[in-house]
């Protein structure tokens, strides 16, 4: 998402110093300044205050998280940019312990959020290769 751009934790709490900003960051990356419904693309979408956003067609209210691995979570957006640029910027596998630690939350939050960047990037433990599989650095 921005590690090319990012090159510190540093700056990344400077570019993204809070909730609104990683908010119109997301918004700017998924809709590109024209919000489209989840629920039907083709659908009107009513701007609403605090974020929100209506789908006319659906008469379903959504946000930029929805539908999206930060739907249904009420981490801020900023610890999950954090996460997401541990996670992608370290070359082995990062433990929920230290991810828990690093971002001051709790190990099974470190843990729910470590399944969903690993799912959403593919970051997965196990690795299919040619003709066998390999789980943890082993080959069978």
């Amino acid at each position: 998402m921005f590690n090319n751009e990012v090159k510190s934790i540093s700056n990344l709490i400077k570019a993204f110093p809070d909730e609104q900003s990683c908010i119109d960051h997301l918004e700017n990356l998924r809709w590109k300044g024209k919000v489209k419904s989840p629920f039907d693309a083709d659908s009107r979408v009513y701007n609403c205050k605090g974020n929100r956003y209506k789908c006319k067609n659906t008469g379903k209210y959504f946000n930029v998280k929805t539908n999206t691995i930060f739907d249904n979570t009420k981490m801020p957006l900023q610890k999950w940019f954090l996460a997401i640029w541990i996670v992608t910027s370290h070359k082995k596998d990062f433990s929920s312990l230290q991810l828990g630690r690093d971002l001051d939350i709790t190990q099974k939050s470190a843990w729910f959020m470590l399944q969903r960047i690993r799912n959403c990037f593919s970051l997965n433990d196990e690795k299919q290769s040619g003709n066998g599989l390999e789980l943890d650095n082993t080959f069978i």
